[in-house]
């Protein structure tokens, strides 16, 4: 009961006045910088706020696979809203999301969005979905970006879903490495469905980047598959495998 209070009471206005104010200074800097790499700092310190805000303690491993400057794909599981922060706060490059073209029509966050150069896709539509892979991939290759893509499509809320190959043929149209990501702790702080944050132990894995410029599109399926089994032995906290 004290936690719930506290969480409500302390915890939750202190995040939203955070994400206010910084969402506040993340949409000016982007009118002076259209690359979105401005914003992107802002949204780190956000998100390293508001876990600290939450009261959570955080564990990383395998950070030194990550070359600072670097263009990847981000391949992780998804159990929580909080997963997103986690990663903001703890990888230290330059990265987009791919975000629902729903939240473009929201008043201020559909503007930031795209201001902050994120990428919509329609994910009902799949010859929408195709473009919008394509024209990622491009941005990754032309501003030399990172992007985090969560391909079990929505929040899971027991064992690691079926991976959809969006993720993979991205990576390969891309010619970046992906790389798997294993997050766990994230649901009890914020499950699925809940408004209440709570502090807590997380833990990010991040496993050997998978070289794909010797890929072609049609080994997509394979990549898929590859990397959904990557994550689920970073879940299980097992020694991340080496690439191949």
């Amino acid at each position: 009961m004290l936690g719930t209070l506290r969480a409500w009471l302390i915890t939750a206005p202190l995040i939203i006045l955070a994400t206010v104010v910084c969402g506040t200074v993340s949409l000016a800097a982007s009118l002076w910088d259209p690359s979105g790499r401005r914003p992107h700092r802002v949204a780190q310190f956000w998100a390293r706020l508001l876990l600290k805000i939450a009261g959570v303690r955080v564990r990383v491993e395998g950070l030194e696979r990550i070359a600072p400057g670097a263009a990847y794909v981000f391949v992780s599981n998804h159990l929580s809203l909080m997963d997103t922060p986690l990663v903001l706060a703890h990888i230290p490059v330059q990265f987009r999301f791919l975000a629902k073209r729903s939240l473009y029509k929201v008043p201020f966050i559909g503007y930031h969005l795209h201001r902050a150069g994120h990428i919509p896709v329609e994910r009902e539509d799949p010859r929408s979905s195709l473009r919008t892979l394509a024209e990622a991939a491009r941005v990754v290759r032309e501003r030399g970006v990172s992007l985090l893509v969560f391909p079990e499509g929505s929040r899971s809320r027991g064992e690691l879903g079926e991976f959809k190959h969006g993720a993979a043929y991205l990576a390969i149209r891309a010619g970046v490495p992906a790389v798997p990501l294993g997050i766990t702790g994230t649901r009890a702080v914020l499950p699925a469905g809940s408004l209440t944050v709570r502090g807590g132990s997380v833990t990010l894995r991040i496993g050997e980047p998978i070289p794909t410029a010797r890929m072609a599109p049609g080994d997509h399926k394979q990549l898929s598959a590859l990397l959904r089994r990557r994550v689920g032995e970073l879940i299980a906290g097992g020694a991340p495998c080496p690439a191949g």
